[in-house]
């Protein structure tokens, strides 16, 4: 008998002569995507680890890491901001974090994360996994921080927040987890330091169906003092983030208050907020369990001082006191935390193409987020990008499905009419953007102001070849001055359903891989 993704294969092989002519193809390889940050470039203050406790069921040798534990050391208080999913079945450490940081007031010295298992719609006993998490985390925390001042912050209230991701409904191995975490302690067999390989290890602990660690870092400065900021980022499936007032964590080096750090986060990350604008889709699921984490500690000034027990207090970076360097430290995370999202979409589960999906010309904000975020999650659209075909009459009908919002409800992005504004077919344009890395930059428009413009195929199929490349649709309202949102997404090709094995998602990835070969090359 054969196993189904050979079936697959032998499927695949003989309707895609028989049918049409798109093939499938190898997905590009990623092994260039994972790196190791050198030394100089990772924040100080921290130390990381990662361990294999047994959540994930694993073979290989060594096995796969599924804990890790973040641990500020510097001897100032930690800032913390988060932020998490809009889900309505927010996930348990989703729930316990957001209470850690209110109760704490904005501070927190560690995080703890596992990854094969959400802690998802597991009920109290979740709740109560998720809280032992925490108090077991802060035990280990303690013994790192003891003489920071941060200890005395928020009394006996767990200053550590916890993060999982993975399969949603089951419940956690918690004496697995508890004994990991008990492993992370400073003792001769610890394994939390400052070194990359730690940060790696780190990262991996975050991965559930990712290809390669997403771990990136950057340096920077502020008033001529150096800045670093290390940031983990994970994915690859159920990626449609919807944030409210954010699996991703940042630790920075630099000193903020909670409160303007909070606000820079939000600033960031926030889904419905013009100035980040950081939207990405693989597969238009919004996860139970969606955080956004960033902490400050201020080590970067107890470096400056060369005396890290004695040090005077750092300067917080903040809007009020100097305008100046908070833009530079809000310009700075904003393009940190995009080049993270980016990789995100870039190992989406099957994904052969990243493609930002631009839509402007728009009466609102709101209005073009919301048709960027339809155009992106089309699965004719995205099949015709697996395809790589210009089909851009499957752009327009997803554009035309979206009522635009009022001007008026700038201030309340859900509410919308049907009266006023109205997309004008005669004003819209759709153009394709080539990659980079093609010598012919010129775009190629194949809708006029609602008119099909002629274009070359072999153009078009030269542009959506390549694995990068852009989607502008212009809604010509406005004046010109029209709003702008911009989307980052993959395509859905055969890859997703070739990977899959077990026998009971036959029929599902049957229907997938049938619906993928008919749709990718629509026009032939």
């Amino acid at each position: 008998m054969l196993l189904p993704n050979k079936l697959f294969k032998r499927l695949l092989s003989s309707s895609a002569t028989t049918h049409n002519t798109i093939q499938t193809r190898p997905a590009p390889s990623k092994a260039h995507l994972a790196v190791t940050p050198p030394s100089t470039s990772l924040p100080k203050g921290y130390i990381v680890g990662a361990t294999h406790c047994g959540i994930k069921k694993s073979k290989a040798t060594p096995p796969k890491l599924d804990l890790g534990l973040i641990v500020s050391t510097s001897p100032y208080p930690t800032s913390a901001a988060a932020s998490f999913t809009r889900n309505a079945f927010r996930a348990a450490p989703v729930l316990v974090s957001d209470e850690v940081v209110r109760k704490r007031g904005g501070y927190a010295r560690g995080v703890i994360v596992n990854s094969g298992c959400a802690n998802a719609v597991t009920g109290s006993k979740g709740m109560e996994d998720a809280w032992s998490m925490v108090r077991e985390g802060g035990k280990v925390v303690a013994e790192f921080t003891k003489n920071s001042k941060a200890s005395k912050l928020g009394g006996e209230d767990p200053d550590v927040l916890v993060m999982s991701t993975g399969v949603i409904g089951v419940n956690l191995p918690m004496s697995k987890i508890l004994d990991g975490i008990r492993s992370f302690t400073s003792t001769k067999s610890s394994t939390l330091s400052d070194t990359p390989s730690s940060w790696i290890d780190l990262a991996h602990a975050f991965m559930t169906t990712d290809t390669f660690p997403k771990l990136r870092t950057r340096t920077f400065k502020i008033r001529e003092q150096e800045y670093r900021l290390a940031g983990i980022d994970k994915g690859a499936g159920m990626i449609h983030p919807d944030m409210g007032p954010a699996s991703t964590s940042f630790a920075l080096s630099a000193e903020t208050s909670s409160r303007q750090l909070h606000a820079t986060l939000l600033g960031c990350i926030v889904t419905d907020a013009p100035i980040g604008r950081l939207t990405i889709s693989v597969d238009g699921d919004m996860s139970t369990n969606d955080t956004v984490i960033l902490l400050a500690n201020g080590a970067a000034h107890a470096e400056a001082m060369g005396a890290l027990k004695d040090a005077e207090e750092p300067t917080p970076i903040d809007q009020e006191v100097d305008p100046d360097a908070y833009t530079t430290f809000r310009d700075e995370l904003t393009s940190f935390a995009q080049e993270l999202a980016q990789l995100v979409v870039r190992d989406g589960e099957g994904a052969t193409k990243f493609v930002q999906v631009t839509v402007k010309g728009a009466p609102t904000y709101a209005s073009a987020h919301a048709i960027a975020s339809r155009i992106s999650t089309s699965a004719l659209v995205k099949t015709a990008l697996y395809g790589e075909d210009a089909n851009w009459g499957r752009i327009l009908a997803a554009t035309g499905s979206v009522p635009l919002s009022s001007p008026s409800s700038l201030d309340s992005p859900t509410t919308v009419t049907t009266e006023h504004p109205k997309i004008d077919p005669s004003k819209v344009s759709v153009t394709f953007l080539p990659s980079s890395t093609l010598s012919d930059q010129s775009p190629l428009t194949v809708l006029l102001k609602g008119e099909p413009h002629p274009f070359s195929e072999a153009r078009a199929k030269e542009i959506l070849k390549e694995e990068e490349f852009e989607v502008v649709v212009d809604l010509g309202l406005g004046g010109g001055k029209g709003e702008e949102a911009r989307y980052w997404t993959c395509d859905l090709s055969y890859l997703d359903c070739l990977e899959k094995t077990a026998f009971t998602q036959f029929v599902v990835y049957l229907h997938t891989l049938e619906y993928v070969r008919i749709n990718g090359d629509y026009r032939s």
